[in-house]
């Protein structure tokens, strides 16, 4: 079964506190003794400031406009420039700052991140100055650090001299670049639209009244080609019709002709080789019941089918031999009314084949003028947008000269430092007392830092006692019964002479303990550069 831990009250704490007054006192004396040496041994630092200023421009705003927001921009990317390590190595060699920390070995981008941690650029905080910034350095020497925070402030306004006369010769680059670009658009556009003119000469807007002329010319001569094609053929239809009757009749002639030949299928002959075929068919039936395909009697049989069958063809092909024979005698006797009458038609086909031609060509030429017209609309949309097209982007030209004079002004300006700018208007001043190191305060947190201590080793050594039982409170507590006696420590006369003994001694070690304490203390902290950590972190707030 668990126990809930007894807890003590205020004055069994004090009793322990008393008890172990030494394991508090020791280290506190070794720990405030320790970092009030390395405090007292800090080196002293000073701090000088300058103040500079945006200067407005000595020309007309007019001429120069104000750019005061601009300016307080580039001062963020300035700081950027100057704080780098090709502007502070210059520095650090010129004035050997950090000689100390150098002869120790450290790096040199060590020491340059040391110099950007001492220099700091703050907005100016007094009323009545405007877009006002102070540059401050802190360092060892007075002297130096005074020279320092000039040649900072001169490394600001040079360099933001510097910037503005770069950033106007780029910006007179870029708009000199968009100036000749636009230009070579704008003749661009120019070469377009003159090809455009030249392409669709005949679709101009300026064209269509000539085009609606020439278009009601051809429509009547069309209207009259028209007619004269349908006299044509009115007239060889008539003439087709008077040549399709003599040619009937001809025709009627040849077949009178025909039928005057008597049909050989009519004649006594015809009827008998019919009789003679049908009877040898019966024959042949007859034979091939009783004998093969291939005897004798029936091949001389089927012989004499087909020479009766060939003698009736034979019959039929010479009447009609006789028939074309007289038809071609028909035919071929000329016919000077039909003749005529072909050659007339054969005329007006040609005629009307040649008028149809001028129509069809007319028709193209119609159709022609018609796109034309049809045309002009879109040439005019296209004409108009090419001229919107040239008038905006010379408006644009030309407001990009006007920019591009007022550029080159401000770049001019800038090349004379009559533009605007940054100046100093407080110098750096010569510091007499030092910001840092605060010694109190460092040594009071060392004397924090020695009370944490020895609390903490009373802790080590009490907390376990505090956890079994040590007393008769303890006692009742933790088994829950009552306590009917309590018997003191007993100790014999020996114990009782050696327990002063025993104490005297671990505070004579623990004495000698904190004595030696004490300096290893203080070159630990002199290595590990805590305080000066603490210095520089305390001059950036």
């Amino acid at each position: 079964m668990s126990v809930e831990f007894r807890q003590r009250t205020p004055g069994e704490y004090v009793k322990i506190l008393r008890r172990r007054k030494w394991l508090i006192i020791l280290p506190v004396i070794a720990v405030f003794s320790a970092v009030s040496y390395v405090v007292y041994k800090l080196p002293d630092v000073y701090q000088s400031s300058t103040l500079i200023v945006v200067k407005p421009s000595t020309l007309p705003q007019s001429v120069v406009s104000a750019q005061e927001d601009a300016l307080t921009r580039q001062l963020a990317s300035i700081t950027q420039t100057v704080a780098s390590r090709s502007s502070l190595e210059p520095l650090v060699q010129k004035y050997e700052l950090y000689s100390a920390e150098r002869a120790r070995g450290e790096a040199t981008e060590s020491i340059i991140d040391m110099v950007r941690k001492d220099i700091r650029v703050n907005v100016n905080t007094r009323n009545d100055i405007t877009n006002g910034f102070d540059i401050s350095f802190r360092y060892r020497d007075p002297r130096i650090t005074q020279a320092v925070t000039a040649d900072l402030a001169d490394k600001y306004i040079s360099q933001q001299l510097a910037e503005q006369v770069s950033a106007g010769k780029a910006a007179l680059q870029f708009i000199d670049n968009q100036v000749a670009q636009t230009k070579q658009e704008l003749d661009e556009i120019d070469s377009r639209r003159l090809k455009f003119m030249q392409e669709n000469l005949g679709i101009l807007p300026t064209s269509t009244g000539s085009l609606l002329g020439v278009l009601t010319g051809l429509r009547e001569n069309q209207n009259a080609l028209i007619t004269e094609v349908g006299r044509l053929q009115d007239r060889r239809a008539s003439i087709a019709s008077q040549l399709t009757l003599m040619k009937k009749q001809t025709e009627q002639l040849t077949e009178q002709a025909a039928e005057d030949k008597t049909d050989p299928k009519l004649t006594l002959a015809w009827a008998e080789l019919v009789k003679r075929k049908a009877d040898l068919q019966a024959e042949l039936q007859r034979m091939r019941t009783e004998y093969k395909e291939k005897h004798p009697d029936v091949q001389a049989k089927i012989a004499q089918i087909e020479s009766v069958t060939k003698d009736m063809d034979q019959m039929i092909a010479e009447w009609k031999e006789r028939i074309a024979a007289q038809q071609k005698k028909y035919r071929d006797r000329p016919d000077l009314q039909v003749a005529a009458a072909e050659a007339e038609i054969k005329n007006i086909d040609s005629e009307i084949a040649r008028q149809q031609k001028v129509l069809a060509d007319s028709e193209k030429q119609i159709g022609d003028i018609t796109g034309r017209i049809n045309a002009v609309p879109g040439a005019e949309v296209a004409l108009g947008a090419l001229d919107r097209e040239y008038d905006t982007k010379k408006s644009a030209y030309d407001k990009l000269l006007i920019e591009q004079q007022k550029i080159a002004l401000a770049s001019d300006a800038a090349g004379a430092q009559q533009a605007q700018g940054i100046q100093v208007i407080d110098a750096a001043y010569f510091p007499t007392k030092p910001v840092a190191p605060k010694r109190l305060l460092l040594a009071g947190f060392g004397l924090v830092a020695g009370l944490g201590l020895g609390l903490l080793l009373v802790g080590i050594v009490e907390v376990p006692l505090l956890l079994t039982i040590q007393s008769s409170e303890d006692a009742r507590h933790y088994t829950n019964l009552p306590v009917l006696i309590t018997v003191p420590e007993l100790m014999t006369p020996q114990e009782a002479r050696a327990l002063p003994r025993r104490r005297k001694l671990l505070l004579a070690a623990g004495m000698v303990a904190t004595i030696v304490s004490i300096p290893l203390l203080a070159l630990a902290l002199r290595m590990t550069h805590v305080f000066e950590f603490l210095m520089q972190s305390s001059g950036r707030a």
